[in-house]
């Protein structure tokens, strides 16, 4: 029986590294095969006599449908996607952090009962009903607010796209204020630090790495978004900082190829796949810098 035991535990641990093991190479593969696709893909748009890479990286003007007259410039994709990406980070980081410092270190535990759930069910709907909910509810509210708002707009994409991470923000950043030590709030209070000097500058500065991950996360997570933008955004790609105005997404236009109305062996259908690309290198940026600034203020706590 001694020598039982021992032997099945192996068995559990060896079965438990081979899924381990099969997880992490599934990952890996898939991620170079992405690579492998997108980077196959862009050079075979770049390869194509009326493409050139010099205008696609220093261009002005996108108007790949244009008939003879076709531009390649991502640059208004790239203003478009940043423009909804701030705004939604105005909304959603501020927001998040706040929840979050209310959460961890002022809400009753019955109060935090209700309040997480609603937190869990913003992250769960479905990013196309964000998308018409800007489009009917946030829309004409602004219009009847400020005037200059187009149907379309980057500000109303935005706000659905910072309502939509705030859940993200939240969530990661709560649970990096409870893995701050008690220790620090007693050595707080023990100078005679209030309930709010003890939050804001003791607890949330041991706790900002794992704040300032939450935060590129959700810019990770707007900067990649569809569905909202492709409805709310509308699909004019243009140069502008007036968040008023309709723009276009790298997502949004990508969209728009894929819905079948373009030639599968075109130009027109080839240049999403470098749109794709620029979305995948300004994507992994996001993460590096998250890894280094997190690595920068990371607390390690005995």
């Amino acid at each position: 029986m001694n020598q039982k035991k021992p032997s099945i535990k192996r068995v559990k641990n060896t079965f438990a590294r081979m899924i381990l093991a099969s997880a992490a190479t599934i990952s890996i593969v898939t991620t170079i095969g992405i690579v492998c696709v997108l980077g196959n893909e862009a050079y075979s748009f770049f390869a194509l006599p009326e493409v050139s890479f010099v205008e696609f990286v220093t261009g002005l003007k996108w108007s790949p449908l244009l008939g003879n007259e076709k531009h390649f410039g991502i640059w208004p994709l790239i203003c478009g996607t940043l423009l909804v990406t701030c705004v939604a980070a105005l909304i959603a980081i501020p927001c998040g952090i706040v929840t979050a410092i209310f959460l961890a270190e002022y809400a009753p535990l019955k109060v935090r009962a209700v309040l997480k759930p609603v937190l869990e069910i913003l992250a769960g709907i479905p990013t196309v009903v964000y998308g018409f909910f800007a489009l009917t509810v946030i829309t004409p509210s602004l219009q009847s607010i400020f005037s200059g708002i187009d149907v379309y707009n980057a500000l109303s994409a935005g706000i659905a796209v910072g309502i939509m991470c705030i859940p993200i923000v939240t969530s990661m950043s709560e649970d990096s204020i409870q893995s701050v030590p008690n220790s620090l709030r007693e050595g707080a209070y023990a100078l005679g630090s209030t309930k709010l000097e003890t939050s804001l500058k003791v607890v949330f500065p041991a706790a900002l790495s794992g704040v300032m991950s939450a935060c590129l996360l959700s810019i990770a997570r707007a900067v990649g978004e569809t569905m909202i933008v492709a409805l709310a955004a509308g699909n004019l790609a243009q140069l502008t900082l007036n968040p008023g105005n309709q723009v276009q997404t790298m997502t949004a236009y990508m969209v728009q190829i894929f819905l079948g109305d373009t030639d599968a062996v075109g130009v027109e259908y080839k240049s999403s796949y470098a749109v794709a690309a620029t979305l995948f290198i300004m994507t992994l940026l996001l993460t590096w810098i998250g890894h280094n600034v997190s690595k920068k203020y990371k607390e390690e706590y005995s």
